[in-house]
């Protein structure tokens, strides 16, 4: 307490110390300044005065090249830019949003979907921050560039629900039908064996990991399909005739 009204003192009579304190103006040091328009954050940032870097150190959710209007009604900014900003927007002229949104109409490759809306793989990725082998699902929401056909701002539906769904990028796959041996078969051995996670095998059956199925009971499986060609093959357990193999059907 004593230090809290020492500083009191000073600040209440800076002459009786022989000290110079800045004017403070009698305004908030911050301002949300209300966003009606989609805006790229890079000339969002130029207009208000900052760096993009500062910009998005006072807004942290603009981790996207653009700001949508309808799912960001407004940024943060210093009182001094804020003041910057209003008079820069009334002023500019030329397009404010360079990136708008697409919604996936199927299930696409980021190359195809890149090519469908005229930019790099590479920009797509990056923009979106899709990963590597992975596949857009139908419905998924994607930033892309404006166009022609694409200039109108993000309607306020589709900024709010946007969703990004991906899927592994996998070689074809059918489901296949084996049966399980005379002395039966492990979750683990039938995994191994097919080349995928127990896990998969587990969820694929509705067993638990631990499992194991008795003889002669069908097992559902998610296969590439060079590998239907070959299980029966591969499914001989030691010591059995060819005969009496584990038999595997296609659906």
């Amino acid at each position: 307490m004593p230090k809290l009204q020492a500083v009191k003192n000073i600040v209440m009579h800076p002459g009786t110390f022989s000290l110079a304190l800045p004017a403070l103006e009698n305004h908030p040091y911050f301002l949300a300044i209300p966003i009606e328009r989609d805006i790229d954050v890079d000339l969002a940032a130029r207009l208000a005065g900052l760096d993009t870097e500062q910009f998005k150190q006072l807004n942290p959710q603009m981790n996207k090249p653009v700001i949508l209007a309808a799912g960001t009604p407004q940024v943060l900014l210093p009182y001094d830019n804020a003041n910057v900003f209003v008079r820069a927007i009334g002023q500019h002229r030329g397009p404010l949003a360079t990136w708008t949104a697409w919604v996936a109409p199927k299930t696409l490759r980021p190359a195809d979907a890149a090519r469908q809306v005229g930019v790099s793989e590479e920009t797509l990725r990056d923009v979106n921050h899709i990963p590597p082998r992975m596949l857009v699902k139908a419905g998924s929401t994607l930033l892309v560039p404006r166009s022609a056909h694409r200039s109108e701002d993000v309607p306020e539906q589709l900024a709010e629900n946007a969703t990004m769904a991906l899927a592994p990028d996998l070689p074809p796959q059918r489901r296949i039908a084996v049966k399980a041996g005379r002395k039966g078969e492990s979750v683990a051995s039938v995994a191994k064996r097919y080349h995928v996670a127990p896990a998969q095998v587990a969820e694929w059956n509705r067993v638990a990991v631990g499992a194991s199925f008795k003889a002669g009971q069908a097992i559902t499986l998610w296969v590439p399909n060079k590998a239907v060609r070959t299980a029966s093959a591969k499914v001989k357990p030691a010591g059995h005739r060819p005969a009496k193999s584990t038999r595997v059907a296609a659906e």
